[in-house]
């Protein structure tokens, strides 16, 4: 008989988040009883929802959380010597090593070096993926060459002069963004995100609110930079998201700052809606400029 799991067929995305919800469970982050949001989650990891939900119906199937009908999953109480399972899947594709590796690197996982072998040891994929994925990272800057063999991160934010750059280069081109020709606002991306602010400024827990911020925060300014019909300026955005995430200073900001971005980000996306674009414009440069004086990021 085939094992539910096999017959499944996970892929490596979903079986990587499985595995890192399940380390999460056993170190205690997410104590029994606790609910398991999918929206949470994909935001933690800056995922889609899908994969996620498929990363905790494989841990359903070996009873680490359990699933209530209309309510979704939650965590199970467990043995003491409980320990993560080992699962099979498919080979990573080129977004989803890319994803992983920006993850990892920003939770400290990977070192400032690396060499493709070392990557080929500790994920499941192809030299080809590989090397694809290698040449995408570089061409964005996310990583470069050493001299003579492997690649390094570099430390392109943690220098003060480049964090000044990046502020000024991201108000010039996000507040631009917002007074394109062909800038069209989405008025159900704007409900949806609206919604997660308000969702998010009701969170008890810093902790929480400073690991689900910054994705929601790339989240925001990366739907603005769609509204605005440009790719490049979409692509330029994403692209600052993920310098800034590989940052160690910006990964999270300083807490006091998390109800005031909050706050501004809804201020902007008000004057989106009734489609008063130089104020949202104005709005974004103040935005920015507080969050860089308070962070440096």
């Amino acid at each position: 008989m085939l094992d539910p799991v096999q017959a499944f067929r996970p892929t490596a995305l979903q079986v990587d988040l499985a595995r890192r919800i399940a380390r999460e469970i056993l170190g205690g982050t997410h104590v029994t009883g606790s609910h398991l949001s999918e929206e949470w989650l994909a935001r933690q990891y800056q995922v889609s929802r899908t994969p996620v939900r498929a990363a905790l119906k494989l841990l359903a199937m070996q009873n680490l959380i359990s699933y209530k009908q209309n309510s979704g999953y939650y965590v199970r109480e467990l043995a003491d010597d409980a320990r993560a399972p080992e699962w099979q899947s498919q080979g990573l594709t080129g977004d989803e090593l890319y994803r992983i590796l920006i993850e990892d690197r920003a939770n400290h996982q990977l070192p400032d070096s690396f060499t493709d072998r070392d990557l080929l040891q500790r994920y499941s994929v192809t030299r080809s993926v590989l090397a694809k994925t290698l040449v995408r990272l570089s061409a964005e800057a996310l990583i470069e060459k050493r001299k003579g063999h492997g690649w390094r991160f570099p430390n392109s934010l943690e220098d003060a002069q480049a964090r000044a750059e990046s502020f000024r280069f991201r108000s010039a081109v996000e507040c631009a963004g917002l007074q394109e020709p062909d800038f069209r606002a989405d008025p159900a991306a704007l409900g949806r995100m609206r919604a997660s602010h308000l969702a998010l400024i009701e969170e008890a827990d810093p902790e929480a609110m400073a690991r689900t911020f910054f994705a929601l925060n790339a989240e925001f300014h990366e739907m603005l930079a769609r509204f605005s019909g440009n790719r490049f300026v979409l692509q330029t955005i994403q692209q600052q998201n993920q310098l800034r995430r590989l940052a160690i200073r910006g990964t999270r900001l300083q807490t006091p700052r998390h109800m005031a971005s909050i706050q501004e980000h809804l201020q902007i996306m008000q004057a989106v809606a009734e489609n008063e674009l130089e104020w949202a414009a104005a709005l974004m440069r103040q935005h920015l400029r507080l969050d860089y004086k308070a962070t440096g990021v």
